[in-house]
């Protein structure tokens, strides 16, 4: 690489992760110091490869359980996977001592190799690629190899020991360029394991490498730069870490990286505004969210976490909006996932009914509960929804449909088997028992509005004695 070239690259890599070099600085400087004790641990697991990268042949890596990525569309290579007749010819330039006919030898083993581990003849795969890994086999091909063994303990799940060869493959070739990647599936197993901070530290060095190292595969590293960052904000999401995971999650929205998945980092965002409880915050992004990306799978669980801020709020007309367009929306996700959507359905309108009805405000409760009892008719779920429906109405002084109410429920009886659940028979029997205290209450009020009547009259007789003839 010319001077002019590597100093065009540096620019180039400098002005496109300005926005957060000064702040990624200071957390690699502390991450890579951890990195050199990580690297070596010797306990080093498994975990989920980027599903993009294969960084041992041309043949394609055989997944496994990959952790979730924020990784927008399908996956793509941005650096390609080497293939083996490209290493071919590198061997034969770079070393003319190497006869054509034995690195045609490794390089058919390796081939083979490989092709074994993606049909899954993991035992017939391994004896080949530890040949490869002796001192007459080119480097390049001990690269390759050394990483193909890797990835086969993982398919075996074997973590601690994919880790051991991670950690050999960085001991041996420290300044190699795929050393970014390998750090980066470090770190994801490591999280596999529940070693969060190891984790932490490998992602760090991930970035410390990609901005290190010299090559031109520039799109390559900013891609794993993305990775990491995304993993970071993961990593603290997983361990409840939710103000520092809102931070990261808030500065990879503000990137216009179109390889970012928005909704995903968005919806995160939410998350972790709602667990620290920033209302604020919440019901903005949300919004935001709802604005952008309506229809999208976690719509439901924002339009629940928006209609609890506004409650936390005191907006409750408006979080009672949100509860009544989510009972009642009938877009193609609903009718696709009607599972998930009942789910958020009945505990939104659980939630906020309940705050409602414990507030006083039994109008906007008798809104809510009044739309909970169309979304399933089982007796399983109508019954406890129309006995807080009569409760409802007990309060708003209608103690007439209060008494309809709980007369449908006794009217459903008979839908309950032997094997129904003690709480819906109860059900029934209180249902039975609003009944007659509602008609009690109603004698006794008839009783004392005739005793009031006739003291009135008495007293009224009393003042003006009939006069005597």
């Amino acid at each position: 690489m010319s001077r002019f070239r590597e100093t065009h690259f540096v620019r180039r890599i400098t002005h496109k992760l300005a926005w957060n070099l000064i702040f990624w600085a200071v957390a690699c400087a502390a991450g890579f110091a951890a990195t050199a004790r990580a690297n070596f641990a010797g306990t080093n697991p498994p975990g989920k490869l980027l599903p993009n990268f294969d960084l041992s042949s041309n043949l394609p890596a055989v997944s496994s359980n990959q952790p979730t990525t924020f990784i927008a569309g399908p996956a793509t290579n941005s650096q390609p996977a080497i293939p083996v007749a490209a290493t071919t010819n590198k061997l034969q330039n770079q070393n003319p001592a190497v006869q054509a006919d034995s690195v045609d030898a490794f390089t058919q083993k390796l081939e083979t190799a490989c092709y074994l581990r993606k049909i899954r003849q993991l035992q017939e795969a391994k004896p080949l690629l530890v040949a490869l890994l002796d001192k007459n086999a080119p480097e390049p091909i001990q690269k390759s190899a050394l990483l193909e063994l890797a990835a086969l303990a993982q398919d075996e799940d074997d973590l601690p020991r994919t880790q051991d060869i991670y950690a050999q493959f960085l001991n041996r070739w420290p300044n190699e360029p795929r050393v970014p990647e390998v750090l980066l599936r470090q770190g994801q197993i490591f999280r596999r394991m529940g070693l969060h901070n190891l984790a932490l530290a490998k992602f760090y060095a991930v970035m410390t490498a990609a901005l290190t190292l010299r090559n031109d595969r520039l799109d390559y590293y900013e891609h794993l730069v993305v990775e990491a960052q995304i993993e970071i904000a993961e990593t603290h999401y997983e361990l409840g870490k939710y103000t520092d995971a809102a931070e990261y999650f808030s500065r990879l929205f503000k990137q216009n990286n179109p390889e970012i998945d928005r909704p995903q980092v968005l919806y995160k965002l939410i998350r972790c505004y709602s667990s620290t409880t920033n209302y604020d915050e919440a019901v903005a992004y949300s919004q935001d969210y709802l604005a952008h990306f309506s229809g999208a799978p976690e719509e439901p669980e924002v339009r629940y976490d928006l209609a609890s801020a506004l409650k936390e709020l005191g907006r409750d007309t408006e979080a009672l909006q949100q509860v009544l367009t989510l009972l009642r929306e009938q877009n193609a996700q609903a009718k696709s996932h009607p599972e998930t959507w009942a789910y958020w359905r009945q505990r939104t309108g659980n939630l906020i009914a309940n705050q409602f009805f414990r507030e006083g405000d039994y109008p906007r409760a008798l809104d809510i509960y009044t739309s909970l009892a169309q979304l399933d008719y089982s007796p399983q779920w109508q019954l406890p929804v129309w006995y807080q429906i009569g409760m409802t109405y007990e309060h708003l002084w209608q103690p007439q449909k209060a008494t309809e109410t709980y007369n449908q429920i006794i009217s459903r009886e008979s839908e309950l088997d032997t094997n129904a659940p003690p709480s819906l028979k109860a059900i029934v029997e209180m249902a039975r028992w609003r009944i007659g205290f509602i008609q009690w209450q109603s004698t006794a009020e008839n009783a004392n509005h005739d005793l009031h009547n006739t003291n009135t009259t008495f007293t009224a007789t009393t003042a003006n004695p009939a006069p005597k003839p």
